[in-house]
């Protein structure tokens, strides 16, 4: 099937189903990673017609996601000489789709790009809405742009190599699309196992349609996609404390939507019996809901450091029961830090 995301200024297309073949009459660089080029690069060049295909391999892991990286993407270009009418490939996960995505956001001030995710994760999420960048040491992705991608291929066979744990981690932004706008989507996911091929195509269709209607309105996070970050806001904290290392970008999420639920329970968004469930969801597929802050205030300070926060105030994105959230910048430090010492150690 086919889902299509309008845009003023680049609309495009998003297949989900077997991966099609594809002819660019240009010079193709495919950026993936040494773990995906062994499981699926043949596989993918089989299906590719191009003037010039080449492959850059970087390193594997969010820990990687840095200018170090892009530089080794760019210098690639440079040697295979790109031109402005050619084409990069982003072929793995997130980190991958970000990082090419920002690459070809900057070369020669910018060149068209194609997301091949492999991931769940970033079949649900992260190739969806032109979102790119990298990491540095104060916070994740704030080096970026917002660089569209001329189309999005989501092949589910992709998801037969995937870990175990991996897939969990994509499950966790199934449930925030939920959370977030789709009551019925919520209750489905509770009855249903995403263990077979039938479910987890609908869970991907529902999660990229939701996505799409959300970027078609709000490609630049002015608003509403700011909602998207349901989960993120704590769960960037939670992955910079532990420097990217111990905790998959899903995982934290996991961690980070228990917290934004606990902080709208104290509100009064959200009751119990609504945050019990969304906890038992992500303790279904084994998502982390639990985590040891060390030291609340400079757990507190870190937000600041967020893409989301303006000036002194940090917005939050709390869901409102299941199947509405709210955006807001109005509440209180002491209301933040009673929920944050309910996780120290």
């Amino acid at each position: 099937m086919t889902v299509k995301i309008t845009l003023p200024n680049n609309s495009y297309d998003i297949n989900i189903d077997k991966l099609k073949d594809i002819t660019l009459d240009t010079k193709v660089v495919i950026v993936t990673n040494p773990t995906i080029s062994a499981l699926h690069l043949e596989y993918l060049t089989s299906k590719i017609k191009a003037k010039e295909l080449s492959v850059v391999t970087v390193p594997d892991g969010e820990e990687y996601k840095t200018m170090d990286t892009i530089e080794m993407i760019l210098e690639h270009c440079f040697i295979h000489k790109l031109n402005r009418s050619s084409v990069l490939i982003a072929f793995g996960g997130g980190v991958i789709g970000d990082m090419t995505g920002f690459a070809a956001s900057i070369y020669q001030r910018g060149i068209n790009f194609i997301q091949i995710p492999t991931t769940l994760l970033s079949q649900v999420d992260a190739s969806v809405g032109g979102k790119t960048g990298v990491n540095n040491k104060f916070g994740k992705n704030l080096i970026g742009a917002f660089h569209q991608p001329i189309e999005v291929n989501i092949d589910p066979y992709f998801l037969t190599t995937l870990p175990q744990r991996e897939f969990s981690a994509g499950v966790a932004e199934i449930i925030k699309m939920a959370v977030c706008f789709n009551t019925d989507f919520f209750n489905w996911l509770e009855d249903n196992n995403l263990d077979n091929e039938k479910n987890i195509k609908i869970a991907i269709q529902k999660s990229v349609e939701t996505k799409a209607w959300v970027v078609s309105q709000d490609e630049k996070e002015k608003g509403l996609r700011a909602a998207l970050n349901y989960g993120h806001t704590f769960g960037h904290v939670v992955e910079n404390e532990t420097k990217y290392s111990k905790y998959l970008h899903g995982e934290a999420v996991g961690i980070g939507i228990v917290m934004a639920n606990r902080l709208s329970v104290k509100l009064g968004l959200m009751d119990e019996t609504q945050e019990n469930r969304i906890k038992s969801l992500l303790n279904k597929y084994n998502i982390p809901t639990t985590y040891d802050i060390k030291d609340v205030e400079d757990f507190y300070e870190h937000f600041f450091l967020d893409k989301k926060s303006l000036d002194d105030k940090i917005k939050f994105i709390l869901a409102v029961g299941i199947g509405d959230c709210k955006i807001t910048d109005e509440v209180t430090k002491d209301e933040v830090c009673d929920v944050l010492k309910g996780f120290q150690i």
